[in-house]
């Protein structure tokens, strides 16, 4: 099943995408909503998607807000490639905690946006960056759980952004906390919600052979599969719910594929031949194979005031 969500006369309402078309629930109805069980909801609401669409809309035309808003957004660092690269460190300068934990920060929910929204550069950012990852979503709660068991609570999976102000994140960062501002202006979701059942055919490893693909401005400049993934799905689930629960609509993010940002990139490229970070006016678009794509525009930085520092 592959769900999205259409913006409609100041309503979001979940639907269902077959063969281009997206046949829509009832008004006001949310996607969220039709998690929290074994997946029987999803199915219910797809047959009735299918046989009794409320209306039927164009996917390549529609307005599409992001499939759901997280309750929580933990957005995990699980491949070894984008470490390296965005570090610069060998297999024998990781520290040690990169092999026993699957370690993650909480980001701000109310900053995510649709798949074709446009997305302000940060205040006070002169290095904003995407980058390219993958969203699992859970379906149903639970706590404690084992690794093995744990993959059976994810309902389906998305395209995540995680929009990054480098420089506003390096600088809080020296403090030893965060981040912060670096990474709580804009995050994308979207533009479909693929249940779980879809992807099984690619199962490759501890995650899916599918790849990943970043363009600006129409130049692919990033290019990986999520089977690079150091740590699975099922880890990560665990290690969140652990001493805690994940709830319905919960998103346990994979982090950046190796290349999918604009900070490895500058950072493995020869001297002169580094990629500039995002200016006004610049196009993202990141794929994932059967995942979709979403396709958004930088804008200027909102004007904001200042602390009386002058940050």
């Amino acid at each position: 099943m592959q769900w999205v969500m259409v913006r409609s006369n100041g309503a979001e309402t979940a639907g269902l995408v077959l063969d281009g078309s997206v046949h829509l629930l009832e008004s006001g109805t949310r996607l969220i909503d039709l998690l929290g069980d074994d997946g029987q909801r999803l199915h219910e609401a797809a047959h009735r998607a299918t046989e009794d669409p409320s209306d039927i809309t164009d996917y390549a035309t529609s307005e599409l807000g992001p499939p759901l808003v997280p309750p929580q957004l933990r957005d995990f660092l699980t491949f070894l490639g984008h470490l390296k690269n965005a570090r610069g460190v060998t297999d024998d300068q990781l520290d040690p905690g990169w092999h026993q934990i699957p370690t993650f920060y909480f980001s701000n929910t109310a900053s995510i946006v649709g798949p074709r929204d446009p997305v302000h550069i940060s205040p006070g950012a002169q290095n904003f960056d995407y980058e390219l990852e993958v969203a699992a979503i859970i379906g149903r709660e639970g706590s404690n759980l084992h690794p093995d068991e744990a993959e059976a609570h994810i309902a389906g999976y998305m395209i995540f952004n995680d929009w990054s102000a480098r420089d506003v994140q390096r600088h809080e960062q020296a403090l030893n906390l965060g981040p912060a501002k670096g990474k709580d202006s804009a995050s994308t979701l979207g533009p479909l919600f693929v249940s779980a059942d879809e992807l099984a055919p690619y199962r490759r490893g501890n995650s899916f052979g599918l790849e990943m693909r970043g363009y600006v401005n129409g130049e692919l400049l990033s290019r990986g599969s999520m089977d690079e993934m150091n740590w699975s799905f099922g880890e990560m689930v665990a290690y969140a719910s652990r001493g805690t629960r994940v709830v319905p609509g919960d998103a346990i993010c994979s982090g950046t594929v190796p290349t999918g940002c604009l900070l490895e990139l500058r950072n493995t490229a020869a001297e002169g031949h580094q990629p500039s970070w995002l200016q006004p006016g610049d196009v993202v678009r990141l794929e994932i194979d059967h995942l979709g794509a979403t396709e958004q525009r930088v804008l200027a930085a909102p004007e904001t005031p200042r602390l009386r520092t002058g940050f």
